[in-house]
């Protein structure tokens, strides 16, 4: 199946959508953040190392990466002294070291968000004989798989944890752009740049965002990915919406199951899932 299977992935615009830059809330324009390309590369090259299966030399990783070449070799030495690299100096070849081990420690020792997600996950994939996935958003650059269940009988995807999609992309894009006050201009910068099987229009996919927004969860019926159907739901937050519980099956099981029942009993699960993430902390 599609490897971008997992993305999970009003008729005049929304105020919301319709507000300009000048209006625009002062908590959010304080928000902008300004890239730091060398800290970008640096997680671009540990990301890469990560995938690998195999070390990997100065000049595979400046290939992968479009680096210059010495700009790859200051960034992996320094990540050596960091001993979150090590390097071979027999094979000339970098991977990861286990110092990342440290960083990711306070992580693992936490109840994280797909440790709490795993339960009401698996009684969907139960419930649906689907496969049920919980997605954590950067923003509006990507999302992340943090826990998934699948059932035997259900359509096997291409979706692991800690793969990542488009953030836009399919019902849980719809369900992000619907819990964020978004300039229209940005939404149609990322949504041009979204890969579909069956595209919507622009304006088609307002009138989705805005019909996610009253129902509290969206519906991709093989629009990104042909004969598959993804539902979505956000998970409230005081902060926005960051998370979201998402339904993946083949579209003629998931239609059978009705897609207004799936998508309240995600909406239900996303909500007391809001309410346990709240207690955890």
């Amino acid at each position: 199946m599609n490897a971008r299977a997992g993305g999970v992935m009003v008729g005049s615009q929304p105020l919301a959508l319709r507000r300009s830059r000048a209006t625009a809330p002062a908590a959010r324009r304080v928000g902008v953040t300004r890239n730091v390309p060398a800290v970008s590369r640096a997680i671009a090259i540990l990301r890469l190392l990560a995938k690998s299966e195999a070390p990997l030399g100065v000049h595979a990783v400046a290939n992968a990466l479009d680096l210059v070449p010495s700009t790859a070799l200051h960034i992996l030495r320094a990540l050596v002294t960091e001993e979150i690299v090590t390097f071979d100096p027999k094979s000339k070849r970098y991977a990861l070291g286990a110092g990342i081990l440290s960083i990711a420690r306070s992580v693992l020792r936490r109840r994280s968000l797909g440790d709490i997600a795993q339960t009401p996950l698996d009684a969907l994939a139960r419930r649906f004989g689907a496969t049920a996935v919980c997605v954590q958003a950067a923003g509006l650059k990507h999302i992340v798989v943090v826990a998934i269940s699948r059932m035997e009988q259900a359509l096997r995807l291409r979706v692991e944890i800690g793969s990542r999609f488009p953030a836009l992309i399919s019902a849980t894009g719809r369900c992000l752009a619907a819990a964020g006050d978004y300039e229209p201009g940005e939404l149609k910068r990322r949504f041009d740049a979204l890969r579909w099987d069956h595209p919507p229009d622009f304006a088609s996919w307002l009138d989705e965002v805005e019909q996610a927004r009253v129902a509290g969860y969206a519906v991709d019926d093989g629009q990104y990915i042909s004969g598959v159907a993804i539902i979505a739901a956000p998970v409230p937050a005081r902060g926005g919406v960051k998370n979201a519980l998402v339904m993946i099956g083949v579209a003629e099981s998931l239609r059978r199951a009705g897609f207004a029942a799936i998508g309240e009993a995600l909406r239900g699960e996303a909500i007391e899932l809001s309410r346990r993430l709240e207690a955890a902390l």
